[in-house]
């Protein structure tokens, strides 16, 4: 009889928890004002911000080719060129 008890239990919690809705589907609650707008100060502040970050990107130098600290030890043609790497054959049997 415990047995029975508990199933009916346990199924009356899956149709509850099936029914319930989803949380994606409840609609987003905004509990906070919407911000006021910017000051025309605010704004110019800004502007002059923004200019000053932009003048900056336009006084970082190019970027230099990338550094090659074994280039000494490699011959010239093997950095230019990669040879491409052959898959190993099996050439016997397989025991070890």
């Amino acid at each position: 009889m415990k047995v029975l008890g508990g199933r009916i239990l346990g199924a009356a919690a899956v149709v509850a928890w099936l029914a319930s809705p989803a949380h994606a589907q409840i609609p987003a609650i905004n509990l906070t004002p919407d911000k006021p707008s910017k000051s025309q100060e605010e704004k110019d502040y800004d502007a002059a911000r923004d200019k000053a970050y932009k003048e900056s990107l336009k006084k970082i130098p190019d970027a230099k080719a990338p550094a090659d600290p074994w280039g000494s030890v490699r011959s010239v043609d093997t950095a230019k060129t990669s040879s491409p790497v052959k898959p190993r054959t099996n050439t016997g049997s397989s025991a070890n």
